[in-house]
């Protein structure tokens, strides 16, 4: 049996390393809107649009650090990415202003681009045999899960000891530790004959005139909406409008004694529940068409925010909703990533995709921005919880008429 037919190659896990760095850092961030806001009297908007900015950079950064990688090679855009991601946060601990935090967002979102799904994704996908690239797609998103299960509640415990500015500082020395696994990254699958004869140039030109992959372009916004909204601003939501803890519960018993941990606990148990939803969504995704896959999760996913935000918040529909919600959270991205792979093929994978997350990031862009200024103006998160809502019933729809067979090269002249 050759390496590649093995599915935990090097590359499968060092790849799968360097997400879950990534996503334990980034997914804490809505730990911090509460603290930065109370000790510079900040509107909620100006620490979200900070959010919202670096969501944005990470997603016009995809693209282009998947071009990137495809030209001078993956583990260059790993070393970029990290250290734009390390002085982008360590900066940002000495920001006293809401324009400086929010210009360097910019470099951390860049960060994030250049270790994150985009770049990753493409080595893991282009390492892994064609029975395994589904599953493999699966495991990786999971890593990246996984650092979300401690990563907010690591900076709950941090910002007990420390100053937010510290906190910064530390996360900032963490993210280097990405470049441990470097060496891991390498092996992937050689481009086919026909993959090689096409240009970059060429292959976006076909992508972006074909209607299968504008829409799976146009229904990965939703996506974007929701996670960045519910990363931004769930904690501060829950720390607000939640109901309170019983102080002879069984959350009590286990420590969570504040709505404040609650709401850093439910952004891990969104991660804790989605290792298992995203391997299931890439093992689903070897066996089952993907673009029913994808609108069966969307629906679920409306019809989850739905409920809940109909219901009283309480700490039980709060866990309720974070498991259910979890579960979904990034299975959509083995299925979406491998969507754009069977269609265009490995060659341009990263690139590719990259411009289809950019659509996702886009909608995490106002997500984020969204919850801040509709907060401000209605002292509330109802309305923007009910937008996201909308966008995940349309993503559902848009992904039945794609064509999810490979693309054919034009015919020569």
């Amino acid at each position: 049996m050759s390496t590649n037919a093995r599915l935990f190659t090097p590359v499968l896990i060092g790849g799968s390393l360097i997400l879950l760095i990534n996503f334990a850092l980034r997914a804490s961030f809505g730990v911090f809107q509460i603290p930065i806001g109370e000790e510079f009297g900040w509107p909620r908007a100006e620490f979200s649009l900070a959010i919202a900015i670096q969501n944005l950079a990470w997603g016009i950064g995809q693209p282009i650090f998947g071009a990137f990688a495809e030209r001078w090679g993956d583990r260059w855009a790993v070393i970029l990415g990290a250290i734009l991601y390390s002085a982008g946060l360590i900066l940002t601990a000495f920001a006293t202003t809401p324009a400086t935090m929010q210009l360097l967002e910019v470099m951390v979102g860049f960060g994030v681009a250049g270790t994150g799904f985009g770049v990753i994704l493409a080595v893991v996908g282009r390492a892994a045999s064609d029975e395994n690239r589904s599953l493999a797609l699966g495991i990786a998103t999971a890593a990246g899960s996984a650092g979300q299960v401690f990563g907010a509640p690591l900076a709950e415990v941090l910002l007990a000891f420390y100053s937010w500015q510290a906190v910064f500082v530390i996360f900032g020395a963490i993210v280097l530790t990405t470049l441990l696994f470097l060496p891991m990254l390498g092996g992937g699958k050689p481009a086919t004959r026909s993959e090689l004869e096409e240009s970059m140039g060429s292959v976006l030109r076909r992508a972006f005139r074909d209607p299968s992959y504008m829409m799976i372009f146009v229904g990965f916004f939703s996506c974007g909406y929701q996670l960045g909204f519910i990363t931004a601003h769930f904690p501060a939501m829950i720390t607000e409008m939640c109901g309170p803890i019983s102080p002879l519960g069984t959350l009590a018993s286990i420590g969570i004694t504040t709505t404040s941990a609650l709401g850093a606990i439910a952004i891990s148990l969104i991660g804790l529940a989605n290792i298992a939803g995203s391997i299931l969504s890439g093992w689903l995704g070897k066996r089952y068409t993907k673009k029913y896959l994808l609108a069966g999760i969307y629906t679920l996913r409306t019809i989850a925010s739905a409920a809940f935000i109909l219901t009283p918040i309480t700490p039980a529909t709060v866990i309720v909703f974070s498991l259910v919600m979890g579960a979904l959270w990034l299975a959509t991205v083995p299925l979406t990533s491998g969507l754009v792979a069977h269609i265009y093929g490995l060659r341009y994978m990263g690139t590719l995709y990259g411009f289809v997350f950019l659509s996702h990031q886009i909608g995490s862009f106002l997500g984020v921005w969204l919850g801040g200024a509709l907060y401000d103006a209605y002292g509330n998160y109802t309305t923007v919880w009910w937008v996201g809502v909308g966008v995940g019933a349309f993503s559902a729809l848009i992904h039945l008429p794609v064509r999810e067979e490979p693309s054919r090269l034009p015919a020569a002249a």
